[in-house]
């Protein structure tokens, strides 16, 4: 997801309530399935949504992706989200959710997430008080918090990395420090590989050092210039990080483009090129 201003007037003003209902996390498994479940992100077709949420969901559906993250409901019920869902044959693994969810009403988020039925739930973006050392271990003591008290009702809380992750705490980055202060019973990761490479690291590393830690992962390429773009038409080696990172425990892959042209034309290209790679 983006990291515009756009993006956080997005998270706190459009984002309902978010989440993610899912089963305690098991043990990581000796083998991943062959084929990968591929995913979107709906924030991709966000002006799509706005529009018809159940349509989107039908034309991404028949794109063919086995999956959809969300981010934001644009006034629709859980009810209506999941009977949308069931009619497009998609299921909805997570959601995106921002720091009004955070601050508000936790149980009711919980509870609706359970009802669209959600597995995760990721907060997408921190407020730029909170980017400092001492901010990012009072989040992740909220974080832990809350996921704790999800897991009670079955639901796994989450972070997903930005760019301003990595700005420099002591020996290291501001990620480190979150890494190492939430609790991975509570909080686990969905790694954003396009913000990570656009830092200066290396998803293999993170995957690696922290097996376990990482659910999901959010597919989005990078030109050798910095630009975002579709998967296949840029830099990023997908086909040794999808590999390590379904060895090292996560299992949904989500396609997005922050600013696509044709969200349509950009989740069918991306779709392409990781199917062309065997994933």
């Amino acid at each position: 997801m983006s990291g515009a201003i756009g993006r956080r007037a997005f998270v706190g003003a459009i984002i309902s309530a978010g989440a993610a209902a899912v089963l305690r996390p098991a043990p990581l498994e000796p083998a991943a399935p062959k084929r990968a479940r591929l995913g979107f992100q709906l924030y991709t077709a966000r002006r799509e949504m706005a529009r018809d949420v159940s349509g989107t969901l039908a034309r991404v559906a028949v794109i063919g992706y086995d999956e959809v993250e969300f981010a934001g409901y644009f006034g629709n019920s859980p009810r209506a989200i999941r009977s949308a869902l069931r009619a497009a044959g998609l299921s909805a693994p997570s959601a995106h959710i921002g720091m009004p969810e955070l601050e508000g009403d936790w149980a009711r988020t919980v509870a609706d997430a359970a009802a669209i039925g959600h597995g995760f739930l990721y907060f997408a973006w921190v407020p730029d008080a909170h980017r400092t050392p001492d901010g990012y271990k009072r989040l992740a003591e909220r974080f832990n918090r809350a996921g704790e008290a999800a897991l009670a009702s079955g639901v796994r809380f989450g972070y997903h990395n930005y760019t301003y992750d990595f700005t420099r705490a002591g020996d290291g980055f501001l990620y480190d420090v979150l890494l190492a202060e939430t609790d991975p019973r509570y909080v686990t990761m969905q790694l954003d590989v396009y913000w990570l490479v656009d830092a200066g690291q290396d998803p293999l590393a993170y995957l690696a050092r922290h097996r376990g830690r990482y659910s999901s992962l959010h597919l989005k390429d990078r030109t050798a210039a910095g630009h975002m773009a579709d998967v296949g038409a840029g830099t990023i080696d997908w086909q040794r990080i999808i590999p390590a990172a379904r060895v090292a425990g996560a299992r949904h892959f989500f396609v997005e483009h922050d600013d696509p042209t044709d969200a349509f034309v950009s989740a069918r290209t991306s779709l392409s090129h990781l199917r062309s790679l065997g994933i």
